[in-house]
């Protein structure tokens, strides 16, 4: 685990990279960070958590480490050791976790749920959707007080590494640690308001309902775009030829052929915008 600090004293704010090594996005976000060393009005810690498999180009060793938090100092597996190091890392930190997808190029917010960190942090990322996880994020990092995930686009990509760095510096903005005048911030959020987001009121969330398992077979196949309806009776995938249709309509996220061993993706809710969510 690689961890590096911007400002001097005890960071508050912590961007956490590399937790699946199949997702250089983030890595190459933070490398530029460091490159640039902006000047921070609050010290902010940047962490490469699993070194390893970014090494070996895998997503995980031994067990996939956005499974295994809070994990275990005399753990079974690697990862299990490292997710208990880099929660200790965290402690007292609001964090900004990065991963990307095979499902969709835009960027979107991930919470737990839609609480004070998420109001405050979200509308200042250039997204236009929120994902709550609530019941359905078992293991993850997402579970850790204060963190907000963000999918930065397709795996592997210049695109999703170059939306990384923004969405850092979005979320280093809405958290005090650079100034709420930085340009490439300021850019970002007009060019999303412009794309009818950036604002609470216009940020969409959805709600994971259920995960969309899928059968083993040789060749898969994905046929709707991840946050738009599926209807009744809609076909959403196939398996080796045989095609699946919804038996009730449902929003599809993080959908893909090939994304998850054993899942399309999930099934979601759209239950109204960032501005219209109780507290």
């Amino acid at each position: 685990m690689q961890i590096h600090q911007l400002g001097e004293g005890v960071p508050e704010v912590a961007v956490v990279a590399g937790i699946h090594g199949d997702e250089p996005c983030g890595p190459r976000a933070v490398e530029r960070l460091l490159a640039e060393d902006p000047d921070v009005e609050r010290p902010v810690k940047l962490v490469v958590a699993n070194e390893e498999a970014l090494e070996a180009g895998v997503r995980y060793l031994e067990e996939d480490l956005n499974r295994a938090f809070p994990g275990d100092a005399n753990g079974d597996t690697h990862e299990s050791q490292l997710a208990y190091h880099l929660m200790a890392e965290l402690e007292g930190c609001t964090v900004l976790a990065l991963h990307s997808t095979q499902s969709t190029a835009e960027p979107f917010a991930v919470a737990e749920t839609v609480d004070e960190i998420a109001r405050a942090v979200v509308p200042h990322l250039p997204v236009t959707k929120l994902l709550e996880t609530e019941g359905l994020a078992e293991g993850r990092l997402i579970q850790h007080p204060h963190t907000v995930e963000v999918e930065c686009g397709l795996q592997g990509s210049d695109e999703a590494a170059e939306n990384a760095y923004r969405l850092v510096r979005g979320f280093l903005s809405a958290t005090s640690a650079l100034p709420v005048d930085d340009a490439t911030v300021r850019a970002d959020e007009e060019a999303v308001r412009a794309a009818d987001g950036g604002a609470p009121e216009a940020i969409e969330v959805f709600e994971l309902v259920d995960p969309v398992p899928k059968p083993r077979a040789d060749e898969y196949e994905v046929f709707v775009e991840n946050f738009a309806k599926v209807e009744v009776g809609e076909r959403f995938a196939a398996a080796d030829g045989e095609t699946f249709t919804a038996d009730e309509s449902f929003y599809p996220v993080l959908m893909s052929p090939y994304g998850y061993e054993d899942l399309f993706g999930y099934a979601a809710d759209r239950v109204g915008t960032l501005g219209d969510r109780p507290n």
